[in-house]
């Protein structure tokens, strides 16, 4: 069985909600809905025009706005926060998959944050569950008063606030809320449901959902592909998962054609050629995306697919850098037609555009600069500025 470059593309998008118009409350249940389909949200702290989860969600329903996702994380706990391959927000349906997760951090974390992290961690854990017991929900900065701060980071965490963090990753504790994008931590069974609390899936169950998930997902893909979508189980797990169900007939083998004609062996679901074709045909309109859209969360995946090669730049030191610090893909029916630097700059009230740069192919006429135009100014809405302005010389040649 084979899919062509084109149903790929079509199938791969509709499956992460972009082959569509982005209509729709974007609130509630249809928000919900959205992020179940997706799997789960990335979540960023960098703020160039917004924060990358809120503008994962804007490009799926433009009626979206940031306080639609904090009414269904903190109020009706249908969302909740953890990791997947990174920080996500992650229907509050699934977490008892998640248990299998909390266990096997326990043993990982503990060995690795002895080495890693700076001594005597373990010693605080029931002081800072004693203390949010007692007080409520707390951040980092609310324990450890009486221990050394460093300069801060990841490699620099005072004994409580790698507590707090150890208790978090292992499910003991969970967000309640954020606060100038701050964590604030409560008791698990403060946040998280009851009905969700008492489910508790065997590993093999967990194993088998998550990789039923990821695939329905992903509409095809190899092993560690399956694997590393969640980031809870093994590529070892995954592969006799995909053998057990070639072997059941709820998978099978198939050849997907990548941008430059070569073909790569993934599994996808019996189905899967009707799935593409009745997948819908993409939208000719222009979206922004986020460097951290499920679309491109996997690098690879997406440049073989798409032929569309794609690094963050915002750890590249500015005189190495060949676009810019935070520079956004834009998606232009089912194919990525180049990146734009665009920020708000609150100051002027305005979205400004430093640069685009098109693809090598891409001609850049009147019709696209109208859908450009017509995106920015979507944008422009959402967060709030008065308009857009454009640096001087703002569309480079292609690199």
């Amino acid at each position: 069985m084979t899919l062509s470059n084109a149903q790929a593309r079509r199938l791969f998008l509709d499956k992460h909600a972009l082959g569509e118009a982005p209509t729709g409350a974007g609130k509630g249940a249809d928000l919900l809905e959205l992020i179940t389909r997706l799997g789960f949200v990335q979540v960023d702290s960098v703020r160039t025009v917004e924060r990358a989860h809120h503008m994962i969600l804007f490009s799926r329903r433009q009626a979206y706005r940031p306080g639609n996702l904090d009414h269904l994380l903190e109020h009706d706990r249908s969302l909740f926060e953890h990791w997947t391959h990174d920080a996500s927000i992650i229907p509050t349906d699934f977490y008892p998959h998640w248990n299998m997760r909390f266990d096997r951090n326990d043993t990982k974390l503990r060995k690795q944050w002895r080495a890693w992290r700076r001594d005597g961690f373990e010693d605080k854990v029931q002081g800072v569950l004693d203390r949010i017991e007692d007080k409520g929900a707390c951040g980092s900065g609310d324990v450890g008063d009486d221990e050394a701060r460093g300069s801060g980071g990841w490699w620099d965490w005072h004994p409580s606030k790698t507590a707090l963090e150890f208790l978090w990753q292992t499910g003991q504790l969970a967000v309640s809320r954020r606060e100038q994008f701050r964590k604030f931590f409560d008791l698990t069974n403060r946040v998280i449901p009851q009905t969700q609390l008492t489910r508790k899936p065997t590993e093999k169950q967990s194993i088998d959902w998550l990789c039923n998930a990821a695939i329905d997902r992903l509409g095809f893909a190899t092993s560690g592909e399956i694997a590393a979508f969640w980031a809870s189980i093994s590529a070892a797990e995954a592969r006799i998962w995909c053998n057990e169900a070639v072997t059941s007939g709820h998978l099978t083998p198939i050849q997907i054609e990548q941008t430059d004609g070569q073909m790569r062996q993934c599994f996808a679901r019996p189905d899967v050629l009707m799935a593409a074709d009745n997948a819908p045909i993409p939208q000719n309109r222009m979206r922004i995306l986020s460097p951290f859209d499920p679309m491109l969360r996997d690098r690879k995946r997406a440049e073989k697919l798409f032929g569309f090669h794609y690094r963050i730049e915002i750890f590249t030191p500015a005189a190495k850098r060949q676009y810019g610090y935070y520079v956004f893909p834009m998606l232009e029916k089912d194919r990525l037609v180049g990146r734009i630097d665009v920020a708000t700059d609150r100051n002027a009230d305005r979205l400004h555009v430093t640069a685009v740069w098109p693809e090598r192919g891409v001609l850049w006429g009147k019709a696209r600069q109208d859908r450009l135009n017509a995106e920015l100014a979507r944008m422009s809405r959402f967060c709030v500025t008065s308009g857009v302005s454009f640096s001087d010389n703002w569309l480079r040649d292609p690199k």
